[in-house]
């Protein structure tokens, strides 16, 4: 049985992993007869949105904690990850992969990544093991795969500022996936584009199928 590592970025769109994003990995994961294993980096996050109102909120909170959350309470600190364990990794999106997991929401073409995420990605990376990024989560790409073809919907600041960092884009419709043979790497704009978690779903679908026929 395949084994793949998926790492969350905390609990809700505007602040961690996106939560149908998660949950639909998760889903087609276990759907295509393969197993997971949750991580998340135990570090703070950048900020805490509430989700009702949109407005920042005062206290807050843990990664780890909050991403615990979605995987009901199987998940692993990011530095326990090991390669050797595992036949690819998928990083769902949400704003916390631009904001936690790097500072891509912030400084765009001057950002940064967490040095935990960053060495967690790269060993599969150096291992030409098969990885799946969505959403806003190729922000990382750049910063991990010296060269790659991606997707990330159509935002154009974004696309600049990944172009900036070195990625190629491709165009790519919500229900699609862009494959880069060379990285055995996947990619699909999910909530970039999705009006609908059937749009979003859709695209996930073909990320997972995917990811685990390059593993």
């Amino acid at each position: 049985m395949k084994k793949i590592a998926v790492i969350l970025a905390g609990c809700g769109v505007y602040d961690g992993s996106e939560i149908n994003e998660a949950v639909l990995t998760l889903l087609h994961i276990a759907k295509n007869g393969a197993a997971y294993q949750c991580f998340a980096p135990d570090i703070e996050q950048l900020h805490t949105i509430n989700h009702l109102t949109g407005e920042e909120m005062p206290s807050n909170r843990n990664v780890l904690t909050e991403a615990a959350r979605i995987a009901r309470g199987d998940i692993k600190s990011l530095s326990e990850l090991k390669v050797s364990e595992f036949d690819a990794l998928i990083v769902p999106g949400g704003f916390g992969a631009a904001k936690n997991l790097c500072d891509f929401a912030v400084k765009g073409a001057d950002a940064q990544i967490n040095e935990i995420v960053l060495a967690a990605c790269k060993q599969f990376a150096s291992a030409q093991k098969a990885a799946g990024y969505m959403c806003i989560a190729p922000a990382l790409i750049p910063f991990i795969y010296p060269k790659a073809t991606l997707t990330i919907g159509n935002d154009e600041q974004t696309v600049n500022a990944l172009t900036q960092l070195g990625s190629t884009h491709a165009a790519c419709a919500v229900d699609d996936i862009v494959i880069d043979e060379d990285n055995k790497l996947v990619t699909t704009p999910a909530y970039m584009l999705a009006q609908s978690i059937l749009d979003a779903d859709a695209g996930i679908e073909k990320l997972v199928k995917n990811v685990l026929a390059l593993a």
